[in-house]
């Protein structure tokens, strides 16, 4: 594919540079806002545009301020308006966005293994399942800072000793 023909060339040589400066790789920043491998290394080969939501996850991951995310929203060529979360002018508390995306439905997925990468950014937790002796496949990945993921180790952790000493049932005598 020429580059005339690779319209989004600039945008996603830019983001590469960003995910390579934080030394994150392909998998890393794909999970923490959670699109596959293959499309984040699409966006960045300039071959496909993210959606509007992923190129906000992907400003936010990289905590990029002002014109730069506004040039990355340029660079893009979305139809829309550049969001007033990136705008340099309206962040004047210097407030960090918060950006978060809820799971499309309730359905619970078991898993077989877990792999759990760390950066700077926080913890990745990939979750997979066998699919065959020698395959596995992701079936969910979630991103947190290191906070949360102290917190959810303390809660996972009260679960665990819950469910071990208070639900088992415990039987009255029996009469007689």
């Amino acid at each position: 594919m020429s580059k005339e023909k690779l319209p989004f060339m600039g945008l996603g040589s830019h983001l590469k540079y960003l995910r390579e400066q934080s030394h994150q790789s392909l998998s890393e920043v794909s999970g923490a806002v959670e699109i596959d491998e293959n499309s984040l290394s699409n966006i960045e080969a300039g071959k496909a545009r993210p959606d509007e939501e992923i190129l906000l996850l992907l400003i936010s991951h990289f905590n990029i301020q002002d014109r730069e995310a506004v040039q990355l929203w340029e660079l893009a060529d979305y139809d829309s308006e550049i969001p007033e979360k990136i705008r340099p002018d309206t962040d004047a508390n210097n407030q960090k966005p918060v950006v978060m995306l809820l799971a499309p439905d309730g359905r619970t997925i078991y898993s077989d293994g877990v792999e759990i990468i760390t950066n700077n950014a926080g913890v990745t937790i990939n979750f997979t399942q066998l699919q065959s002796p020698n395959k596995t496949s992701s079936v969910a990945k979630v991103g947190m800072s290191y906070d949360q993921a102290h917190e959810v180790l303390k809660t996972l952790e009260k679960a665990l000793l819950k469910a071990k000493y208070l639900n088992s049932q415990k039987n009255l005598p029996a009469e007689t």
